[in-house]
């Protein structure tokens, strides 16, 4: 058994934290104070149950409308919903079901401190299948009609994924101080409300269940499907059958879908990402990865189910075409990195060498800037919104909070190669100047 938190052999395996990411406790504290309330606001600021997106409303009139709600108990007990939060438990009740009895293989991660490795079970997307097989059944045989009921219900849905990351952070905060537990490097400054934010414990699992992985693709991302599927089935009713449905809901839905199904089917692309090699498991993924993505990224179609917008041939090429210069980006950027790291370079590509013996890339697209994937990964949000039209800016939220997102990791990127390489790193930077976007930042 480990030593105790505080003894010699611990403080080397699970050292201090040092330094603090989000501004601190004061950061931690109003993005976890915030990011719920903003989950619950795109919903009523952008519903036709509450005037619009958004509401058609002055606005010393609109604010009256929401201080008065604040103050009215009715209106707190009305985001709760017994049937959803049930179904919502149901849902992820399947899930882990699924992980469990549906086939898959075993891969390791990367290496822990201990100098040992944790075994990933991959079959996420056997789970969506799975899923999509059970709800495609449903609809054939009772209609759209059957598969509305997360539309009506979506207040009380989001109260559940939030309450469901609530306890799960909490839950993880205190299995953190058990005896052995390996912390993130990060979450273990000592300060409650900044660890419980950022993760103190790097991987709590139960047994062979890792419920930082689970949680990082599975729940969210079929969830937000299902979403998009209601909204689908919402606007089907409304028109009379799926093929009346507009051009830009089949846009949209067939843009999720195709984001949502190359995440699970590329499963074990997340094992080194830094949420999973070392980041902790707090509320701050919690709430991303059980609330945040599904009922945000889902947004557009959610506005398209009562806003019926029809795109036309033109305007259809348009939003595709941005959509496919996204994903070519993203690919070819991605596609480049990973055939480098893997000691090919099929394209001649030129390199910069390093006094750690390692080399870097500064042509192709990775000479255009420093993460051109992440431009990719922005043009392709940005087609998601443009397939709503322009007659609100609510819609554009994904992008344009994506845009602050990539900005913050691209930051954080930064000072860590700085750390890492040092004055080589310098002169990368004015071999590659530009961040993100070439010739703009």
């Amino acid at each position: 058994m480990a030593s105790k938190q505080g003894s010699p052999k611990n403080a080397v395996l699970n050292p201090v934290t040092t330094k603090y990411d989000f501004f601190g406790p004061p950061g931690a504290f109003l993005i976890s104070t915030t990011v719920p309330p903003i989950i619950y606001a795109l919903y009523f600021g952008c519903s036709e149950a509450n005037g619009g997106c958004p509401p058609r409303m002055a606005l010393s009139t609109l604010q009256d409308r929401v201080f008065s709600a604040l103050q009215d108990p009715s209106w707190w007990k009305s985001l709760w919903d017994t049937e959803a939060t049930l179904m919502y438990l149901g849902f992820y009740a399947f899930c882990v079901l699924a992980w469990a009895i549906l086939p898959g293989d075993w891969v390791d991660g990367t290496v822990l401190r201990t100098g040992g490795t944790i075994k990933y079970k991959i079959n996420a997307f056997s789970t969506y299948l799975l899923t999509m097989g059970i709800v495609t059944g449903l609809i054939y045989r009772d209609g759209p009609q059957s598969f509305t009921f997360i539309y009506e219900k979506w207040v009380g849905f989001v109260t559940a994924a939030v309450l469901m990351s609530i306890f799960q952070a909490n839950l993880c905060y205190l299995a953190s101080f058990r005896p052995g537990a390996i912390l993130a490097l990060g979450g273990n400054s000592g300060n409650i409300i900044y660890d419980w934010y950022i993760g103190r414990e790097l991987n709590p699992a139960i047994g062979s269940f890792d419920l930082k992985t689970f949680n990082e693709i599975r729940p969210g991302l079929i969830l937000w499907a299902l979403l998009d599927i209601s909204m689908l089935c919402e606007q089907a009713v409304r028109r009379g059958r799926f093929a009346n449905a507009t051009d830009s809901m089949w846009v949209v839905f067939t843009f999720h879908m195709w984001y949502i199904v190359d995440c699970l089917y590329n499963e074990p692309g997340i094992f080194t990402m830094m949420d999973i090699t070392t980041d902790g498991f707090g509320f701050m993924l919690s709430v991303g990865d059980l609330a945040w993505v599904p009922f945000t990224y889902s947004l557009q179609a959610r506005y398209l189910a009562f806003n019926h917008l029809e795109l036309g041939l033109y305007g259809t090429a348009g939003v595709v075409a941005v959509k496919v210069l996204g994903y070519y980006i993203f690919h070819e950027a991605n596609s480049e990195k990973n055939n480098f790291r893997n000691g090919s370079n099929p394209k001649n590509l030129k390199t910069m060498d390093t006094k750690r013996g390692t080399k870097l890339l500064i042509s192709g697209w990775w000479g255009l800037c420093q993460h051109p994937n992440y431009l990719g990964d922005l043009l392709m949000a940005l087609s998601w919104s443009l397939a709503t039209g322009f007659d609100t800016p609510i819609t554009y939220f994904y992008p344009a909070y994506f845009t602050v997102l990539l900005i913050h990791r691209q930051m954080r990127d930064d000072e860590a190669c700085e750390a890492k390489y040092g004055e080589d790193w310098k002169r990368y930077k004015k071999l590659v100047p530009y961040k993100i976007f070439p010739y703009i930042y």
